[in-house]
């Protein structure tokens, strides 16, 4: 009777909730939330491009040191998202996440744009005979400071946005759920598109034509824009409550396998002795990773178990399925981990900006792309590349061989470490060019000339780097959807972030050891601050190398892990099939 009492409360509380949540949310809160994300990536996307030139020119930094800085501060962008997904669904919930995090955006970039209005905040110019003054301690926290409230403000509201806005309108009594879901990602996606493509040409050309100060000051106008878009419409939403978060199940897994690892057994085929969810198909814990089996192994029913069938100390006894989706976590770190040579990859902006700003960049006599703006082509290969795989290339192939053709998550995660191979192989062979045209011309020892040699030469190395992503990064987040459980699916969607974080650090270690190594003895560095007489060749190659390696690890990596499922599924419907056809005969 108390059962059905606790269950009739808690169904009248649910009720109760949804009354007035009935009356929240739905699409009338879409613009107010897309806005909020899509003048955040403007602003923070924005600044990134050309912030090597500003670090180099206005705070006197060599090409090396400024690059790590960047490396440091895209690496606490990627990894702050992490903290924020936690911290909302264990503590604060969603709205106040990306609140808090719109919040701190906008504070670090009026610091930021502070220092290009207050000449204190910066190292003085250089004098006549070009000593140059290094930034004081007190100058560096401020650009630093400035640097880390950003990325805490991504932290809070890139991984809380979509899923808060598809809290508004997740009815699931609705008939027309599944479209209306469909219409609010495939606006959410698109304007995400366009934001960053705006960043990439409409903030940087600001930047290049008038200025740091209103190139700076742009951004934190719209991150303002962001915060007050946001807050608007707070009225409107369906804010749920924080609940319990997949890090801290993944922490009481190992916490509770380590106080159990004493238990010299484990019981086998004995669902009556593993811990798992009532109702639940997943009784008995599988042969892999046995070691994690302990922390769901029920020692002394009448301490581990209440009466309601939950574990008493979940730090001591976890269900099957909390030790099943550590595991599941755990099998995909190998994949994981070979994706990050990629990101590398891809995170060398500053050494592409000032190879295209020492060549020509003029489409007419008037106009010429900004530096900073050639990302552009990557994320336009993305773009096109996704419809003309998906609608053309693949239903072409499937006409031509008779039959459906689908190319594995694998394969394509596989395709894209190729791509970013070849992007460095080309990058670094247009670099040998470029550079020997450089000393022919004269300019050996003139970091500012201008070749007469067109900057379009960079954008095959931009659609590899896009097709790579294209491959790679979206293989890899379909490849944890379909391998983990639903449960954790906002994992899967933190991962490809997570390596991205990785990178930044280990793109830095390489950068760091190329420095130091290559410049021994008085030699001038490959990573040289002037592009002519350093070697930016040779450091391309050297990625190139790595990514070789990588690709190699990847192999074996996607041969140890087996079949995924996608390739289970295939197998057992061909299988399937061929007895029905037998038993038809």
């Amino acid at each position: 009777m108390e059962t059905s009492s606790e269950e009739r409360k808690i169904s009248g509380q649910q009720e109760e909730e949804e009354l007035p949540k009935r009356k929240k949310g739905g699409l009338i809160t879409m613009p107010f939330i897309i806005a909020n994300e899509s003048f955040e990536k403007v602003a923070s996307y924005g600044l990134l491009p050309n912030m090597i030139l500003y670090l180099m020119k206005d705070y006197k930094m060599s090409i090396a040191r400024g690059t790590n800085l960047l490396f440091f501060w895209s690496a606490a962008t990627n990894f702050m998202p992490l903290v924020g997904a936690f911290l909302a669904d264990s503590f604060l919930g969603r709205f106040l996440t990306i609140g808090f995090g719109s919040i701190s955006s906008l504070l670090g970039m009026i610091i930021l744009w502070l220092t290009t209005m207050i000449p204190q905040a910066k190292p003085p110019p250089c004098n006549p005979a070009q000593n140059c003054q290094s930034p004081s301690g007190v100058q560096y926290a401020i650009l630093v400071s400035a640097f880390a409230l950003m990325s805490i403000g991504a932290g809070g509201v890139r991984p809380c946005s979509q899923a808060f806005g598809a809290d508004q309108v997740d009815r699931r009594d609705n008939p027309k759920n599944e479209r209306v879901l469909e219409t609010f990602f495939n606006w959410y996606y698109a304007t995400a598109c366009f934001s960053v493509l705006i960043a990439l040409t409409v903030i940087v050309y600001i930047q290049d034509h008038l200025g740091w100060r209103v190139g700076f000051g742009v951004p934190a106008i719209l991150m303002f824009l962001s915060a007050l878009t946001f807050y608007l419409a707070s009225p409107f939403y369906i804010k749920l409550k924080p609940g319990k978060s997949l890090l801290t199940s993944f922490a009481q897994v190992v916490v509770a396998a380590y106080r159990n690892r004493k238990l010299t057994t484990l019981p086998q085929n004995s669902s009556f002795q593993y811990h798992h969810k009532k109702d639940s198909s997943l009784v008995t814990p599988s042969n892999k990773l046995r070691f994690l089996n302990k922390a769901c192994v029920i020692g002394d029913p009448e301490q581990d178990i209440g009466l309601s069938g939950s574990a008493k100390n979940p730090w001591r006894l976890c269900t099957v399925e909390e030790v099943e989706e550590l595991k599941a976590l755990i099998r995909v770190i190998p994949i994981w981990s070979s994706g990050i040579m990629m990101s590398i990859n891809t995170s060398q902006s500053s050494f592409l900006l000032i190879q295209a700003k020492s060549m020509n960049r003029h489409l007419t006599r008037k106009f010429q792309i900004p530096a900073g703006s050639f990302g552009m082509f990557t994320i336009v290969t993305i773009v096109l590349w996704i419809p003309l795989y998906d609608r053309v290339f693949i239903p072409l192939a499937s006409k031509l061989r008779g039959k459906p053709v689908r190319l594995s998550v694998k394969v394509r995660m596989g395709l894209g470490l190729f791509c970013t191979l070849m992007a460095m192989v080309l990058s670094g062979i247009l670099e040998n060019i470029r550079r020997k045209r450089a000393i022919h011309e004269g300019h050996y020892s003139d970091a500012q000339a201008v070749l007469n040699m067109s900057a379009l030469w960079l954008v095959p190395q931009h659609c590899l780097n896009g097709l790579a992503e294209a491959f790679n990064a979206i293989g890899q987040t379909e490849f944890y959807y379909s391998e983990f459980p639903k449960s954790m699916s906002s994992i899967a969607t933190s991962l490809f972030g997570l390596g991205m974080a990785v990178a930044n650090l280990l793109a830095s270690v390489i950068l760091s050891a190329t420095d130091h190594i290559t410049k021994r003895g008085g030699k001038e560095s490959w990573v040289s601050s002037n592009i002519n007489k350093g070697h930016y060749d040779y450091y391309y190659w050297l990625l190139a190398v790595l990514s070789f390696v990588n690709l190699l690890y990847y192999l074996v990596c996607s041969w140890a892990y087996g079949q995924c499922r996608e390739q289970k599924s295939k197998v057992e419907d061909e299988r399937n099939g061929f007895e029905t056809e037998l038993e038809t005969r």
